[in-house]
């Protein structure tokens, strides 16, 4: 079963990025190699293009946990089983000349375990968990280089999606102006092959899993949001750039 909502936001054509780039007026922008040759005097790494928002699906709780590493609860202090992560975004904020870091913006992770479980909500369908922990969830506010970065698993899979992990890029919560933005990344199927095949992914029990051209919401702009991930240790590695027009 599909629990997320349908798509929202528009993918602009390399036309339509080239326009706002000299004009300003693009909401959310990331970087990406493809206008590595286009980009204007003055611009600054990351270079920016757009990224599709995606749906915010299941489910973005606002329980202001603030903490670098995710793996854990924040009550009894277990911890939820996986393959090591170290996911980094870098948040950056576009103007009509160029686009630099942006500090002091929330970025919010949330996503599920290695058997496809949420926690911290209630139970549909065997999705999420019921044991009120609060696994894989938390935000990192962005330092002055507009870093945040994250401690989590390599996230498993639940019927009806692709592997992917929900993040949430907000300016300011408490104003009633504040910009926000809500996406998904994803990654190579090749890999998560791989990571699936080790434990605790292999204990996941069902049919099997999705790949990315199944999935409806990533072929809708998912292209633009994969991962470059990187071995590291006992564990992988991958920063994300996004940038953020404000006002």
């Amino acid at each position: 079963m599909d629990h997320d909502d349908a798509q929202v936001g528009h993918v602009l054509n390399r036309r339509e990025v080239l326009a706002l780039l000299g004009a300003g007026g693009v909401s959310m922008l990331g970087a990406s190699s493809s206008l590595a040759g286009l980009s204007r005097p003055r611009l600054s790494l990351p270079s920016c293009i757009v990224r599709p928002s995606q749906t915010e699906g299941p489910y973005f709780l606002d329980e202001m946990l603030e903490r670098a590493d995710i793996r854990s609860d924040p009550g009894d202090g277990s911890e939820c089983e996986g393959a090591p992560l170290r996911l980094a975004f870098r948040v950056s904020r576009l103007d009509g000349s160029g686009c630099g870091p942006l500090p002091g913006a929330l970025v919010d992770l949330w996503q599920c375990d290695a058997l496809g479980v949420y926690s911290g909500v209630e139970d549909i369908g065997g999705l999420f968990d019921t044991r009120g922990k609060k696994f894989l969830r938390g935000y990192q506010v962005t330092d002055a280089d507009g870093m945040a970065r994250f401690t989590t698993i390599y996230p498993g899979w639940y019927q009806g999606r692709t592997v992917h992990i929900h993040f949430k890029v907000r300016t300011d919560p408490a104003a009633e102006r504040g910009h926000e933005f809500t996406s998904q990344v994803y990654f190579d199927d090749s890999l998560t092959d791989r990571v699936l095949e080790t434990q605790p992914y292999a204990a996941h029990e069902g049919g099997g899993r999705m790949r990315n051209e199944q999935d409806q919401i990533f072929r809708s702009g998912g292209d633009q949001l994969l991962l470059d991930v990187t071995a590291d240790d006992d564990g992988y590695i991958a920063t994300f750039d996004i940038g953020l027009q404000i006002g």
